[in-house]
């Protein structure tokens, strides 16, 4: 093949154009040590983690015996399921399930709603006292709930509420947290939809409505995550209000069945943990997701 200045390679008739072959390259991403002992490191913290989780679900097939004998074993040399039949069968643990559902989820649908509404005021209107309000809702963050247990169960005892389901439910259907979470999404909508529905005539219900609530679903899974969770492993307010027990939630019942006078039962109180923390991981599993999503969006760290 002759080349000529300023002029294309000619190509003699039947030779073939010289190919160089293609080297494939593969990428291999390169770890530093540094990395690798972050890696071990959390590898270490997870297995400390699940350590007791691993044990009490072990332990909750060993009998009340071979717990005394060997506490500090792993594997049940006679797995038995006694454990969970005398919950099923002898304390009719399902009506304790029904209440510990039935609280969670009117809880949860109250956050949702009213958390969200005021979330929604707190950030896109105009009303006199807006600062002194969200200044004492972000005062009542502050507040341990030690402090107004007393006064909120005097209120309860003054409505008549004792051991009824909205004595459990009430106090609980708007938390001070779940307002300041959905206020911070909120302002993170831009005004001019909420503008232009304005202009369409929409009122602010149903510009909350169709508009600012479709957008607001990390946010609002986090919400109902973080609620489910409370009230469901919420004990001392029903240990207190559900005075029968056709009200008692199940850590009431997991804590006054499986301790006697005079001696707890190890192996009814480890299965009756593993049943009460089983919904909890499942919640969570499914709706990680949005979790993640709602903490990252809203920016509480």
């Amino acid at each position: 093949m002759t080349t000529t200045l300023g002029r294309p390679p000619v190509r003699r008739p039947g030779s073939r154009p010289r190919t160089r072959p293609r080297r494939e390259r593969t990428y291999r991403p390169s770890v530093s040590r540094g990395q690798w002992l972050t890696y071990a490191v959390l590898v270490v913290a997870v297995c400390l983690t699940l350590m007791p989780f691993a044990w009490m679900v072990l332990g909750s097939f060993k009998s009340q015996g071979e717990i005394l004998r060997n506490p500090d074993g792993w594997l049940p040399d006679a797995p038995t399921l006694g454990n969970y039949r005398f919950w099923f069968s002898g304390l009719h643990i399902g009506s304790y399930f029904e209440n510990s559902v039935l609280v969670a989820l009117v809880t949860v649908a109250g956050n949702l709603v009213f958390c969200s509404m005021v979330g929604y005021a707190l950030a896109k209107l105009d009303f006199p006292g807006k600062r002194p309000l969200f200044l004492l809702v972000m005062t009542m963050l502050m507040v341990p709930g030690t402090v107004t247990f007393v006064p909120l169960f005097v209120l309860v005892g003054r409505l008549h509420m004792i051991d009824t389901y909205p004595g459990l439910i009430l106090p609980y259907l708007a938390s001070p947290l779940g307002v300041f979470l959905m206020r911070q999404f909120i302002r993170s909508v831009p005004d001019s939809l909420i503008e232009a529905a304005r202009i369409d005539g929409a009122g602010e219900l149903r510009i909350f409505a169709r508009i600012v609530l479709p957008l607001c679903g990390p946010p609002l899974a986090t919400l109902g995550i973080l609620t489910f969770l409370s009230s469901w492993n919420n004990f001392l307010w029903p240990l207190v209000v559900a005075q029968s027990q056709d009200k008692y939630t199940l850590p009431v019942a997991l804590s006054l069945y499986s301790t006697g006078q005079q001696a707890t039962n190890y192996g009814l109180l480890l299965a009756g943990s593993v049943m009460v923390i089983t919904p909890i991981v499942l919640v969570f599993v499914l709706l990680q997701r949005w979790f993640v999503q709602g903490i990252a969006a809203t920016g509480i760290k």
